[in-house]
């Protein structure tokens, strides 16, 4: 009878609380199609629990920003009305339970909740960043790490410029396991795709199973973009991930965009090296006639 009554909460949770697949397809045609530019080149709450969630100081927040403003190379934007931006996908791939929502909402929203409450399907978040006058939107999809939802995790594989491959440090399976979803990010999405390894949970220094060590060795041996551990509860380097995924997309942008240019060079020259031997045959074929 239990197992009935379970089974029939997972479905009514699945029909209330995911995204309908149709939705979910249409939703990432839809980004595909807006920015086919420049994806195409791979640029492309329980209420009882409120009294334990931790909020940020807000106003702390704004007096560090303000003091660290003229230090910074880069200005996080709260929204962006404007429609000169560069859009990129991150998608947030790891086992259940290792703090993927959590970082993200500690990250964006400066929040944290104590209560585990697991991702049914997917959530959607923006983060607007400023870098060197050039405004970037990042589209960061967090994904349900359950089994079930693994085959409609593979639409949103589709057209990621980044991945954040995130595993628990107090938990040694979910680390493991970075070998399982490392073979389906190079298997679903781009091969060149670029990958952070974090740590999430560092505060646990007591219950720690990994290693930093272990973990540095790991993004080495497989030439991750960079790794990190991190803490969503404390909101230790959550947001330093954000910002540096941004920083390498747009390093990555402007070398797609020299190559590119350096190509149309290429061509502009060799017409017109072409025309110019093509004038000199031209005149060398009149002076034999004549």
């Amino acid at each position: 009878m239990a197992s009935k009554n379970n089974d029939e909460l997972k479905n009514n949770n699945l029909h209330s609380e995911t995204i309908n697949v149709e939705e979910q397809n249409q939703i990432s045609d839809s980004l595909s199609m807006s920015e086919s530019d420049l994806i195409s080149k791979r640029f492309s709450a329980n209420p009882s629990n409120r009294s334990k969630d931790l909020i940020l100081n807000n106003e702390i927040d704004k007096e560090d920003n303000e003091i660290n403003k003229e230090e910074k190379d880069y200005e996080v934007l709260s929204d962006y009305k404007g429609d000169d931006f560069l859009s990129f996908k991150i998608i947030m791939i790891g086992d259940v339970a290792v703090g993927k929502s959590s970082l993200i909402n500690r990250a964006i929203k400066k929040t944290f909740k104590s209560a585990y409450s697991p991702t049914l399907g997917f959530d959607y978040f923006s983060y607007y960043i400023k870098i060197n006058n050039k405004v970037l939107k990042l589209q960061l999809w967090d994904t349900g790490g359950q089994e079930i939802y693994q085959s409609l995790v593979t639409n949103f594989y589709r057209n990621s410029s980044f991945a954040f491959m995130v595993y628990a440090i107090d938990n040694r399976n979910s680390f493991e396991n970075i070998d399982t979803w490392l073979k389906e990010i190079k298997y679903k999405s781009n091969p060149d795709i670029k990958i952070f390894l974090i740590g999430n949970k560092c505060d646990l220094t007591e219950e720690r199973k990994v290693t930093y060590e272990e973990g540095k060795i790991y993004c080495n041996n497989y030439e991750f973009d960079g790794f990190y551990e991190v803490s969503a509860k404390t909101g230790e380097r959550t947001e330093e991930i954000l910002i540096n995924a941004a920083k390498v997309l747009l390093r990555e942008f402007k070398d797609y965009q020299t190559v590119k240019s350096n190509k149309n060079e290429s061509i502009i020259i060799d017409g017109e090296s072409m025309k110019t031997n093509r004038s000199k045959n031209e005149n060398n074929n009149n002076s034999k006639c004549c």
